[in-house]
């Protein structure tokens, strides 16, 4: 089977939304260890390897092949004034069919939090999906103690739905999360977070 290779490119504001590069390993690897305290109370335990160049290079070519065959579209966030990476956004476990959805993550580097740029790359990866992709549902999970985090799903359109037990690791533990998502054409109103 032939796979033909898509070019991804989402712009905004601020920001270009692409797929990551081998280049980006030294700006990648840096701006995590800068973030790691910050990162590690909300992300999976980093595997031992988790900022080499081969888990790098592996990453990369996971993004090809993801959006090459339609399952994730993962991107980095590049600020366009000096092409500085500023975290990430994946819209993964992209199912087709009769669902039509898919799961979005995000990141930040530290110092970047809180200066509205990934509130602008949620709004233009879920227009995307939507628009380009003909998606009708993005879910998306935090730590029910990541006001941040819930605060800039409401902000962008996202309504609460429910806790789901357990639900992924973080930080070496089996942790609860609280689930929201966003519905092409929503008429749900506010939504009351538990």
């Amino acid at each position: 089977m032939l796979l033909v290779k898509r070019k991804i490119r989402i712009e905004t504001e601020r920001l270009t939304l692409r797929p990551p590069q081998h280049a980006d390993f030294r700006d990648w690897t840096s701006l995590r260890i800068r973030s790691r305290d910050y990162l590690t109370k909300w992300e999976p335990a980093w595997a031992e390897d988790h900022l080499t160049r081969k888990a790098f290079t592996n990453r990369v070519y996971w993004a090809q092949r993801s959006v090459n065959s339609g399952t994730a579209m993962p991107l980095f966030l590049i600020r366009r004034e000096d092409r500085t990476l500023v975290g990430a956004i994946t819209l993964d476990n992209v199912r087709r069919g009769p669902a039509q959805s898919a799961t979005l993550g995000y990141w930040t580097g530290e110092t970047f939090a809180r200066h509205g740029y990934m509130r602008e790359a949620i709004e233009a990866m879920v227009h995307h999906a939507f628009t380009r992709m003909d998606l009708s549902r993005i879910e998306a999970a935090c730590l029910p103690e990541n006001g941040p985090s819930r605060g800039l799903l409401e902000k962008t359109g996202f309504k609460y739905e429910g806790v789901a037990q357990s639900y992924l690791q973080i930080d070496g533990r089996w942790r609860t999360h609280v689930l929201y998502a966003a519905l092409r054409g929503d008429r749900r109103g506010k939504s009351e977070a538990g």
